[in-house]
């Protein structure tokens, strides 16, 4: 299990082919090709969870299941929060544990993430049903340079999770959709 700090950013993508070719010429390498993710949020009756705003989390990513635990959110210059996360063999059994305990579902997300690194940070690209972003995730300042090599400003980066640009989309659209899946909202993923 692991314990760190998350720092990071997000930004909309105008064109997942032009970022790919600024992340290439600034020397990044994909480390995973784009892949299937399904997050499904989990809370307490009376959303105790987020009123503390923490976050539990069971994600698919491809084949591979990973608990998350996000808590002590911090918002200036860039996101950072405490988070702690392991692999979990069978997310199926986990979904039922955590129901056991009394979480239950509370919001649920789909995206296709790729993974580049430049072997000093992370960068994710992401196709959303409700758009695509990109995260740059690492040391602060490190975050800054990798942005301005991808030619982003600092008055783009974004600090809301999914959940929160999800609420934004809806009350923007006025969409009854509850989660944000591309079988929820009409749409479909670019082809793989």
């Amino acid at each position: 299990m692991a314990s760190t700090r998350e720092i990071e950013i997000k930004f909309r993508v105008a064109s997942i082919p032009a970022l790919t070719r600024k992340l290439r010429k600034a020397g990044f390498r994909i480390v995973t090709p784009q892949t299937r993710e399904m997050n499904t949020l989990y809370d307490l009756p009376g959303e105790v969870l987020r009123k503390r705003k923490e976050l539990l989390r069971l994600r698919k990513y491809g084949s591979e299941w990973t608990l998350t635990h996000k808590a002590g959110k911090k918002t200036g210059r860039h996101s950072s929060r405490d988070e702690l996360e392991t692999s979990v063999p069978d997310g199926k059994r986990m979904d039922l544990i955590l129901r056991a305990l009394g979480y239950a579902p509370s919001f649920r997300y789909e995206k296709f993430r790729a993974e580049w690194t430049d072997r000093k940070g992370q960068v994710v690209v992401d196709e959303t049903p409700i758009g695509n972003f990109c995260e740059i995730e690492g040391e602060p300042r490190w975050i800054d340079a990798t942005a301005k090599k991808l030619r982003v400003n600092a008055a783009d980066y974004i600090m809301q999770n999914y959940a929160g640009l999800f609420l934004e989309w809806k009350a923007r659209t006025r969409s009854a959709a509850k989660e944000m899946t591309f079988k929820a909202l009409g749409t479909r993923a670019r082809a793989q």
